[in-house]
């Protein structure tokens, strides 16, 4: 699944007992800066992902 936030979509995949999340620009799906997350639930990741984008647009 993919949300857009600002220049960033923040992409999220279950791997197992818990959840990944990687945050790109634009239409490449690969991580920006080969950054991936980890969290135990897909809106503990999401929170992430979206600090992680917000933090690095500014």
């Amino acid at each position: 699944m993919a949300t857009t936030t600002g220049p960033y979509q923040i992409h999220t995949e279950a791997h197992g007992s818990h959840w990944v999340a990687w945050v790109s620009r634009g239409a490449d799906a690969k991580p920006d800066r080969s950054v991936v997350l980890i969290g135990k639930t897909r809106e503990e990741v999401e929170a992430r992902a979206q600090a992680w984008a917000e933090q690095s647009s500014s």
